[in-house]
């Protein structure tokens, strides 16, 4: 027991990027306030058309709704638990846990990459993909089709939420390098690689 505990203190020492589950639709609220702090955060958003009665808007909407992600150390967080709106700090159970940095990354190089995203179901398991070309260059992520066009879905597995890119064919190429694959790792579901290259 104590084994354990040690290992999992020693998950939270240093600064660490954190999931925070936030009220609903306060996400860009809660995320002023901790900026506001001096508390580093990121808060991905996606372009979306929304229709009202006399017209066609396009808004930006959080990627994760309910959620963003914020750098802090964690034996330090009471200006983080403190702040209005946020609910908790997402973990299993009791036990926060740290979101990767190399979830983070690709997420935040997705969200600049100026090409067109959306939120997308979790995918867990199977072989993955490498971007070779443009901005995404080095991203892995899961191939799909959607309506006809090829998307890379990037996965935060602590969330089990995703985000697809829409990409070109040619861009991609397998990652066959064998090894082990965490649910929270971006992959490629083998029955979609073999309808996609069709």
């Amino acid at each position: 027991m104590s084994l354990i505990k040690s290992k999992n203190e020693e998950a939270l020492t240093g600064i660490r990027w954190f999931a925070l589950h936030v009220h609903a639709r306060k996400e860009g609220f809660v995320a002023a306030q901790l900026e506001n702090q001096g508390i580093e955060c990121f808060l991905p958003r996606y372009k979306s058309l929304r229709k009202w009665s006399d017209r066609m808007k396009e808004v930006e909407l959080p990627l994760f709704p309910s959620y963003l992600f914020s750098r802090f150390d964690f034996q330090n967080r009471r200006p983080i638990v403190t702040t209005s709106g946020i609910l908790q700090i997402v973990g299993n159970g009791r036990m926060a846990i740290p979101v990767s940095d190399e979830e983070i990354s690709a997420i935040q190089t997705a969200v600049h990459s100026g090409l067109p995203h959306q939120p997308w179901p979790f995918i867990e398991v199977g072989e993955r993909v490498r971007v070779t070309y443009g901005s995404l260059t080095g991203l892995e992520g899961i191939l799909v089709n959607f309506k006809g066009d090829h998307r890379v879905v990037l996965s935060v597995g602590l969330l089990q939420r995703s985000v697809a890119l829409e990409v070109d064919l040619a861009w991609l190429v397998p990652v066959r390098e064998p090894r082990e694959v965490p649910s929270s790792n971006m992959v490629l579901q083998p029955a979609q690689a073999a309808i996609a290259a069709r």
